[in-house]
């Protein structure tokens, strides 16, 4: 989960990853990346003391951040998305 995600809705515990929404264990098909953060998140589950626990772990997604959101996106923007980007207004 992404750290101030995790913070924001007050998770008991947390694997802080710094990847794109929608990949919470890594780049689809890396399975050593994805063994990583499961493993990580085993030991806390086991072994965290208290509610609020956060362990970081210290991954880099292979491409930029930027470019990775983009890369998911579609190419023609739903009704909706196109309106809120039409009149400036951010979802949420």
């Amino acid at each position: 989960m992404m750290p101030a995600l995790a913070e924001e809705r007050l998770a008991p515990r947390v694997i802080g990853v710094e990847f794109p929404y929608g990949h919470p264990f890594g780049v689809p098909g890396d399975t050593s990346m994805q063994r990583q953060v499961l493993e990580l998140a085993l030991r806390v589950l086991a072994g965290a003391d208290a509610p609020g626990t956060r362990v970081d772990l210290d991954v880099e997604w292979p491409i930029p951040l930027r470019e990775a959101y983009r890369s998911w996106q579609p190419k023609k923007a739903s009704p909706i998305v196109k309106v809120l980007l039409e009149t400036g207004k951010r979802p949420g």
